[in-house]
């Protein structure tokens, strides 16, 4: 990565992003210590212009900012940051830098369940003794479809008995069972997305 620090004085701004959601979390400014720092240790970190010194994010809350993946744009004088945030990312305690909370739940939502799948994904190559999930593997795709109904079942249930608290639960079984049963019969949920997407430009 070869970067034109030069042509703004010796810092280029960079964008971060969660990499699971897209949001846009905050922005910094690197010099060409704070790359390398930023590249060797895996955890943002700016040149700050007010401290005047190298900042990692979060050294002092522990929200820091783990480095997925960096890229340059085309002119080689900024950088965008894709990374898993360990808690909210601005000073205010919101999850962006850039508000927009109601944006930000709906991504804390969707990261989690990116993330619930790769625990399955997860317990499915690396069986852990006592796990539910690991006990629903090896009954079968069968077995698992066959929680899926259940759960499918319950939560219409309750829906129309207007039992929404309890449909909460019923429903959160439902997702954990369905991502389960993807994950048994080697499909991610990224696949079902795609069959939405399509769907969504007809």
């Amino acid at each position: 990565m070869k970067l034109d620090f030069e042509k703004s004085g010796g810092l280029v701004p960079a964008v971060v992003q969660d990499s699971i959601t897209g949001q846009v979390l905050m922005l910094g400014y690197m010099n060409q210590e704070a790359l390398e720092k930023t590249q060797q240790e895996r955890l943002v970190t700016f040149f700050s212009r007010t401290k005047n010194r190298l900042w990692t994010k979060g050294e002092t809350s522990g929200h820091t900012l783990e480095v997925i993946s960096i890229a340059q744009d085309c002119d080689s004088d900024s950088l965008l940051i894709k990374v898993k945030p360990n808690g909210p990312t601005c000073h205010t305690g919101a999850t962006s830098c850039f508000g927009e909370e109601e944006t930000s739940n709906r991504a804390t939502a969707i990261r989690f369940i990116a993330e619930l799948e790769q625990v399955i994904q997860h317990r499915k190559t690396n069986p852990a003794e006592g796990s539910y999930t690991n006990f629903l593997f090896d009954k079968g795709v069968n077995k698992i479809a066959q929680k899926v109904g259940e759960e499918a079942v319950e939560t219409v249930i309750d829906a129309v008995a207007g039992k929404l608290d309890t449909m909460k639960g019923e429903a959160a079984d439902l997702l954990y069972h369905l991502l389960v049963l993807l994950a048994a019969t080697g499909l991610e949920l990224k696949d079902v997305v795609a069959v939405l997407e399509e769907r969504h430009k007809k």
